[in-house]
């Protein structure tokens, strides 16, 4: 008996009915023809699945979770990657940069590197880049470019980007036309040793070991021992799989952060001066303290408060 030209792509799965006995046919599942035996082996791969936790691998937002833990729409549902329920998620970010700059204070950095182990520091320094006309900004005057796109995307994305040929810093996007914060340096916390070896892996020879408080006491030096480099540019911090913010334990209050001028920007004019920088007083990981601002604001809140 010859056969004929399938009539549809169903019929191009399911053989005449004459040449097969009536338990050899083939079963229906929606509009997909699956032998009895095969259908059985999806379903245990299917409950497998289910019941089964992948672990987090270093894939770009493509294949991350949205804010509700469902896969975004360019995701298949089988790398689906479970929400971390202690992230900061994209409602944190969306805040004016000032205001983000001095939120993320105290706040947790986790990256998670490809074997599992997780690095973790508290975030002590920032700067706020405000775009506009803002003359130290990547951004200012609007500019946009491929180089700085991050900052034009939704609040919690982060910019990257490489200085002096190999070296990097690390932004976070914020509320407003290319604003970012810029972390300045970092308490490590957890993962010491991991990040000894990636700081000392980029120096010649044998150096000496860092003190814990010289491991990310720069951006740069952040960005070398939590291992970040231009790949994590425009990831989406609220929910990238190997990089994300926790809530910390403590936040510090109004008089526990110093206010001043950023640094390394003394060609941006009027701007050079502007108090942008902010800090945790009396942490030792920040990179540069200002003793001139903060013997001044301890003055401040030292003076009585007048009774009306």
């Amino acid at each position: 008996m010859a056969w004929r030209a399938a009539s549809s792509p169903q019929a191009a799965f399911c053989p005449p009915r004459g040449i097969l006995r009536p338990w050899d046919l083939l079963t229906a599942r929606g509009s997909t023809w699956i032998m009895p035996r095969k259908k059985n082996q999806l379903a245990h791969l299917n409950a497998v699945q289910r019941k089964s936790t992948l672990l987090p691998a270093e894939i770009p937002g493509t294949l991350a979770v949205d804010p509700d833990g469902n896969a975004s729409p360019l995701s298949s549902k089988y790398f689906i990657i479970e929400k971390n329920t202690s992230q900061l998620g994209s409602d944190y970010f969306n805040q004016p940069c000032i205001s983000l700059a001095k939120s993320v204070l105290g706040q947790i950095l986790v990256r998670k590197l490809p074997d599992g182990r997780e690095l973790r520091g508290k975030i002590v320094e920032t700067e706020a880049y405000l775009g506009g006309e803002d003359e130290a900004s990547h951004s200012k005057g609007g500019k946009q470019t491929p180089r700085n796109a991050a900052m034009f995307m939704k609040p919690g994305t982060l910019y990257v980007y490489q200085i002096y040929g190999i070296y990097f810093c690390m932004n976070i996007s914020s509320q407003g036309e290319g604003a970012a914060v810029l972390l300045r340096s970092l308490e490590p916390l957890d993962g010491l040793d991991v990040m000894q070896q990636l700081r000392s892996s980029q120096k010649k020879g044998q150096p000496k070991p860092l003190k814990d408080w010289q491991l990310c006491n720069g951006p740069s030096k952040l960005c070398q021992a939590f291992d970040i480099n231009k790949d994590f540019d425009q990831r989406d911090l609220a929910q990238n799989p190997a990089i994300w913010l926790e809530p910390g334990p403590e936040v510090p209050g109004e008089q526990a952060v110093v206010t001043t001028a950023r640094i390394g920007i003394g060609c941006s004019g009027e701007w050079a001066q502007k108090p942008l920088r902010f800090y945790i007083r009396g942490n030792r990981c920040v990179s540069i303290v200002d003793k001139r601002v903060e013997r001044e604001t301890e003055c401040s809140y030292d003076l009585p408060v007048a009774q009306g």
